[in-house]
């Protein structure tokens, strides 16, 4: 893939695959006027992540559509980029490159929901980041639901998760109820024996479903079949993989046309420049400088760390092994591991809580210590994923 060059292509372009290989950027013409406007009257703005920090403060104040179509192209390429990293760790898997982009590229909201420019973080960085995170825990997510059978599932979900794929499949309130009342019934009754507890769990007898039915029967009094139940459940159980496994909007599909109503019409003319309004609330510099401090603080605190506690976040956030994964792994309980990875995370909090007092002199707020809680969370994620531990 070429990268764009212009400001105007990089936030007014789309990647456009051919099967499973990049074929080429796609313009959009709403977008290609909105940001020609704002580059005309801020000539001398030159910087992609001003204006990307300049429609994310857009997009963060006024919720406007236009603003959050010109991010989702300018992420387009970082959104590429990590997907063809995992594309290569993950060949193996029936996912292509193009699969593994559009996963990710669906979740910008997200991205700039989590994203915070007051830390200092670039939002390009950032959401590199957080796109190859999304499209791992997407992964995961999917294999969970490839390897259980319909009946296997039934029994894993949680009737909240059961009522969210519901809603989301866009079935009535009455439907829902019904559909959960049986599903608590199944839950109930069919409880496998311990040799039985596999993920490839069998259909109940008709037994089983005799006894499901009546026991749905009693509580609402009705006649529904045990035929008409199992046809209930297999609904559940489907609409339950398509809200864990989604199907994707096609990344070729237009967002604009040339005919369509001028953009720059809802834009105001009095506008201040993106740089001035960034400058009034950005020191980017100097909060450059302290998470390149912050980010030594905890390569020394990881650094001091034992072997095993190591070893697990290699595994964690390398491997991208589950806390059971890992558990099996070492032959330790489950609860040790989160109790172990807790335990590092509020260590290396405590590094930079010690860092902070010492270096910024400032009292640490609940705010700030969610914040820093994620800057640590997102460290690590980066540190793992791009191999720097290797040097140390």
């Amino acid at each position: 893939m070429y990268s764009r060059q212009s400001i105007i292509d990089k936030f007014s372009t789309f990647i456009q695959f051919d099967a499973e290989r990049f074929q080429t950027w796609i313009k959009d013409g709403r977008l290609r006027r909105s940001i020609q406007s704002c580059i005309n009257k801020n000539p001398e703005e030159t910087s992609d992540n001003v204006w990307a920090i300049y429609w994310y403060k857009r997009w963060q104040k006024e919720q406007l559509s236009i603003a959050q179509q010109h991010l989702n192209a300018y992420l387009q390429e970082p959104c590429y980029w990590s997907s063809q990293k995992l594309a290569q760790s993950f060949s193996a898997t029936q996912y292509s490159l193009a699969d593994f982009f559009q996963i990710g590229i669906i979740q910008v909201e997200r991205i700039l929901k989590g994203f915070n420019p007051s830390q200092g973080f670039v939002l390009k960085n950032y959401a590199s980041t957080i796109f190859s995170s999304i499209i791992r825990e997407t992964l995961r997510q999917r294999h969970e639901v490839d390897i259980c059978s319909t009946w296997g599932m039934l029994r894993k979900t949680s009737q909240k998760r059961l009522i969210e794929s519901l809603e989301g499949a866009g079935l009535s309130k009455e439907t829902i109820t019904n559909y959960t009342n049986a599903f608590n019934c199944y839950q109930l009754i069919y409880v496998p024996s311990q040799t039985n507890t596999s993920r490839k769990l069998a259909r109940p007898d008709d037994k089983t479903w005799d006894a499901i039915t009546k026991a749905y029967n009693m509580q609402a009094p009705s006649n529904v079949s045990a035929q008409t139940l199992e046809s209930w459940m297999q609904t559940c159980a489907s609409s339950i993989r398509n809200f864990l496994y989604p199907p994707v909007t096609s990344i070729n599909t237009s967002t604009g046309s040339e005919d369509t109503y001028e953009i720059i019409d809802n834009i105001p003319s009095n506008e201040n420049s993106p740089l001035v309004e960034i400058i009034a609330e950005e020191e980017q510099q100097a909060r450059n400088s302290q998470l390149s401090e912050i980010g030594q603080v905890l390569v020394e605190a990881v650094n001091k760390l034992e072997l095993e506690a190591q070893q697990i976040l290699k595994l964690y956030y390398i491997q991208g092994l589950t806390q059971q994964q890992i558990a099996k792994k070492l032959d330790i309980p489950q609860y040790t591991v989160s109790r172990r990875l807790n335990k590092i995370r509020e260590g290396l909090l405590k590094a930079v809580f010690t860092w902070s007092k010492e270096k910024l002199h400032i009292t640490i707020t609940s705010d700030i210590l969610k914040s820093m809680n994620s800057v640590i969370e997102q460290w690590l994620q980066v540190y793992y994923s791009s191999g720097a531990y290797v040097s140390n």
